[in-house]
């Protein structure tokens, strides 16, 4: 167990240190321009090691050090009020909230799909290629009409992030199940017609178990998907809250700290509801009897 620990840490932290050194050589570097004029303005001269520590400690740079991002992370999730506007907790809730909706309406959207299209032929032939093709229509092409459209009828707030959300979730649920429910052998499929077996036994004895594995790998990559879509839901709506609405108000303002402790807190979202979903899929599995990894 020690081993196994070891080898799944060592890697991940060695990238992770690889990338926090390079983003500090790139906050240097993108921030040093506006520090050169600022100090040429002001008349100042610095040693080289004071002019990397005033570009790593600009009230509004154009890329935020790790450090930075992580003093305003910290501030805004621990020391406000989960009530208050400037919580990242309450923003990551708001998000959170139609981010669950839309991955509700999109997983079981996506099963009835993919139900539908292994056994009909005609869905097979007709709907998958035009299930495919919707997701080459960018989402920021989407939101905006869907929010606009949901509006006219009355319709605003939660339901439309929601929609957003169902409308990127939904895709690799319906791709994974259709795996999945197509996984069982031949010979198992012709064991069951040998035992008379009816298509309502041949489902939910053989396909449906079969194609668990598929749905939470599936819905893994779904449930981040939806939390990008409630993201971008907010974006066109001019939300108040949520993590859109900080990522507006951040480059209304030039807040890039603001920006980036946003996008930490999405990222934090994102992680946290793919780790559920994969306890979720691990218990399920374990009930119906697979040996744990």
């Amino acid at each position: 167990m020690t081993d196994r620990l070891r080898d799944k840490t060592i890697p991940v932290t060695t990238i992770l240190a690889v990338l926090v050194a390079v983003w500090y050589i790139g906050a240097v570097a993108m921030n040093a321009p506006f520090q050169r004029d600022l100090d040429r303005r002001g008349d100042v001269t610095r040693t080289t090691l004071e002019f990397i520590g005033a570009t790593l400690s600009q009230p509004k740079p154009t890329l935020p050090a790790p450090h930075q991002v992580a003093a305003n992370f910290f501030e805004n999730t621990f020391l406000r009020k989960i009530t208050s506007n400037r919580s990242l907790v309450y923003h990551s809730w708001v998000t959170l909230s139609s981010t669950l909706v839309g991955f509700l309406f999109g997983t079981a959207l996506g099963i009835l799909i993919a139900v539908g299209i292994v056994h009909l032929k005609s869905l097979d032939r007709s709907l998958m290629p035009w299930i495919i093709a919707s997701q080459t229509i960018p989402i920021l092409a989407i939101a905006p009409m869907i929010i606009v459209v949901l509006a006219a009828v009355n319709v605003t707030g939660l339901i439309p992030k929601a929609l957003i959300s169902t409308y990127l979730s939904f895709f690799p649920v319906a791709v994974g199940m259709v795996k999945g429910l197509r996984s069982p052998e031949i010979m198992h499929l012709d064991l069951m017609r040998t035992y008379f077996a009816s298509p309502s036994q041949v489902f939910w004895k053989l396909r449906a178990p079969a194609s668990v594995p598929f749905l939470f790998a599936s819905m893994k990559v779904a449930v981040a998907a939806s939390l990008v879509g409630a993201i971008v839901g907010e974006l066109p709506t001019g939300a108040v809250a949520g993590i859109g609405s900080k990522l507006l108000a951040g480059s209304y303002y030039s807040q890039t700290i603001d920006i980036w402790a946003a996008l930490v807190a999405g990222s934090v979202v994102a992680a946290l509801l793919v780790a559920l979903v994969g306890v979720a899929g691990r218990i399920v599995e374990r009930s119906m009897g697979a040996r744990p990894a």
